[in-house]
């Protein structure tokens, strides 16, 4: 289980290497290992974006004063979200850092501890897209998608598949939802982490669902802001160019990784304005499993996961009326949805992991390669996207492809 003070910020505190699902991933050895192969710094890197079109992000601080936030009342809701987004000129702009710096330096405090190995020598990624880059639209706009991380995880964990689909000409806002995360970085380098449960697991995942349903319904709202050229960032930060009127709002689907995947299904049911989502890997705990949906939903899970193990995506998948369907991603485990599976099999390589600390790792992310897992959950989910908000075929998810053996359809 995650552990964590109730205190809401601080430069330290002990966490795990990343959070999964509800439970989390603990990693735990016995003999510390350096973090630098022969004198070297260890950097990690993640794959580049497929689509053709270059790609720019921003991020934004939003306060709902609608809401009292559940764990800091009587204290509004804060959320921070980045939007990735198409450009013409992301090259003349320097390239976004996976995680800012203040929580990159507690990230790896945080997974040193984990690991009892001092990650000083080891640098985190840098994203593909340029920071600040002005937003490119074509006609009446790109599409958008929004990204919902797992239980205990952060938005930046979905770097690898939310560039993707804004190289493929999307708009995608990636959500952090504060005190559900591992933790928030907000302007200023103010750090917010976790909360600890107060009360069974049940109970923390209900509650949970409940907030991240309201806070994407609260980020939809801001994007029309944004979309009509309002600014909605709480310190009136400077938005990219272009971005009024850049964004399509007929044409909005959602993803989520774990009970990311099942809020995607939430708010689908609860809003109409949501056309098409998908599940990466996440059971869905709420009544939405019993009342289904109309609209295209895509499962995704890993290679033990799906409807003959999970009575909540059997119970869900016999009341989806509208297109669906399931697919399992060949020698993965549930993290070989994040960005963790290329990040984790660079340190496995890199590194000198006690066989526990590599075992473990292996559990969450799979024996599959990670760049055939990004390529093949990046095809899929585009295609998916691509299908249902743009109306274009690809017939990739019409059967099976020898292009991607690793993707199961279960029929």
């Amino acid at each position: 289980m995650i552990s964590q003070s109730p205190v809401p910020s601080g430069p330290k505190r002990r966490s795990v290497l990343v959070a999964a699902g509800a439970a989390g991933l603990l990693l735990a050895i016995a003999e510390p290992a350096a973090a630098t192969v022969r004198g070297e710094r260890v950097r990690l890197c993640l794959p580049g974006p497929s689509g053709p079109r270059r790609i720019g992000t921003t991020s934004l601080h939003l306060v709902d004063r609608s809401r009292q936030d559940p764990w800091t009342a009587p204290a509004p809701r804060e959320l921070m979200i980045s939007l990735w987004y198409p450009t013409l000129s992301g090259d003349a702009h320097r390239r976004a850092p996976w995680l800012t710096p203040a929580g990159a330096s507690l990230y790896l405090e945080q997974a040193g501890e984990d690991l009892q190995t001092p990650l000083d020598g080891v640098v985190l990624p840098m994203a593909h897209a340029g920071l600040g880059a002005p937003v490119n639209a074509r006609g009446r706009g790109n599409p958008v998608v929004l990204f919902s991380p797992g239980h205990g995880s952060m938005r930046a964990m979905g770097t690898a598949l939310v560039e993707d689909l804004a190289s493929r000409g999307y708009v995608v806002a990636a959500i952090d939802h504060t005190y559900d995360s591992q933790f928030v970085e907000f302007p200023g380098g103010r750090l917010e982490l976790k909360r600890n449960p107060t009360g069974s697991p049940e109970e923390e995942i209900a509650r949970a669902a409940k907030v991240r349903l309201e806070d994407t319904r609260f980020v939809l709202g801001r994007l029309a802001a944004l979309n009509a050229g309002r600014n909605p960032d709480a310190e009136g930060r400077e938005l990219p160019n272009g971005l009024q009127g850049s964004m399509d709002l007929s044409r909005i689907g959602m993803f989520g990784h774990s009970l990311g995947g099942a809020t995607a299904a939430d708010i689908m049911a609860e809003d109409s304005r949501v056309l098409a989502g998908a599940d990466l890997d996440g059971t869905i705990p709420g009544s939405v499993a019993d009342t289904g949906l109309d609209r295209p939903f895509l499962l995704m899970s890993n290679a033990t996961h799906g409807r003959d193990n999970d009575p909540s995506w059997e119970n869900f998948w016999s009341h989806l009326r509208g297109w669906r369907r399931e697919l399992r991603l060949r020698d993965s485990g549930h993290q070989t949805y994040t960005d963790l599976s290329p990040l984790g099999q660079q340190l496995m390589r890199a590194l000198p992991l006690p066989p526990p600390v590599a075992a473990r790792l292996t559990e969450w992310i799979g024996t599959i390669d990670a760049g055939r897992a990004v390529a093949a959950e990046r095809a899929y989910l585009g295609a998916f996207f691509d299908l249902h908000l743009r109306h274009r075929d690809d017939h990739l998810l019409s059967g099976p492809s020898p292009r991607y053996p690793e993707i199961q359809f279960v029929p």
